[in-house]
C-alpha cells in the first residue's frame, strides 16, 4: 500500500510539475542586417541621404548633411564641429528665387558646400540664382531621364558651381544632352 501511495504522490507531483511550466519560448529569428546600401525610410530613387566619396580629396574631415537649406542657428553651431570639410544639403526641389540661398554665404570659408539639386530647374532665374551665393558651392544635379527641351540645358549651362549633371534612366543615352558643359553620368535603379 505504501508502495502505491508513494507512486501515486510521484505521479502527481511530476503531473503538477509539468503543468506549472511554460511552453519552450520559441526560436527568434536572426536580427535583419539589410543592406548598407538601402534605407527603407528615404524610398528606392531618393537622393535624401547620398554617399559622398571623392577620391581626390585626402582631407580628413567631417561631413554635415541637411535634407533642406540649414537655418541660422545650425549654421553658427557648424563652428563646433570638428574638422567641418563638408556641408552636404540634398534638395528635393529648386528655390525659386535667390532669398532663401542667401544664407549659405554664412557658412564658413573653408568649407565645401555641396548641394544635390533633384529634377530640371523650373526657370533660368532658378539656376541663375545659385550664382549669386558667395560660398564654395559644388553642384550636382539629378534630373528624372532626358530633358524637355533646349532650355533647360541653357540654364544649367549659366550656373557656376554645377559640377555635375546625373541622368536617371533605364538605358543611358545622351540625346538632348548635347549642349551641356558639364560632365554627364548616368545612374540606372534596379531593384
Amino acid at each position: 500500500m505504501r508502495t502505491w501511495a508513494f507512486g501515486l504522490t510521484f505521479a502527481a507531483g511530476a503531473l503538477l510539475g509539468c503543468a506549472a511550466s511554460a511552453p519552450p519560448p520559441a526560436a527568434e529569428p536572426p536580427p535583419q542586417l539589410g543592406s548598407p546600401f538601402s534605407d527603407k525610410r528615404m524610398g528606392f530613387a531618393s537622393i535624401d541621404y547620398p554617399l559622398l566619396l571623392d577620391r581626390t580629396d585626402f582631407r580628413l574631415g567631417t561631413t554635415v548633411q541637411f535634407k533642406r537649406i540649414p537655418t541660422l542657428t545650425e549654421l553658427h553651431d557648424l563652428t563646433n564641429v570638428p574638422a567641418l570639410q563638408h556641408v552636404l544639403i540634398t534638395l528635393p526641389t529648386w528655390p525659386l528665387q535667390y532669398a532663401p540661398l542667401d544664407i549659405l554665404n554664412q557658412i564658413p570659408t573653408e568649407t565645401d558646400v555641396i548641394v544635390v539639386l533633384s529634377g530640371y530647374p523650373p526657370s533660368r532665374a532658378a539656376a541663375e540664382a545659385w550664382n549669386l551665393v558667395q560660398a564654395h558651392l559644388r553642384i550636382v544635379v539629378v534630373v528624372p531621364g532626358e530633358p524637355p527641351g533646349a532650355t533647360v540645358i541653357a540654364d544649367l549651362n549659366t550656373m557656376r558651381g554645377l559640377e555635375r549633371v546625373v541622368a536617371q534612366m533605364d538605358e543611358p543615352n545622351r540625346y538632348g544632352f548635347e549642349r551641356l558643359q558639364r560632365p554627364l553620368s548616368f545612374r540606372k535603379l534596379v531593384e
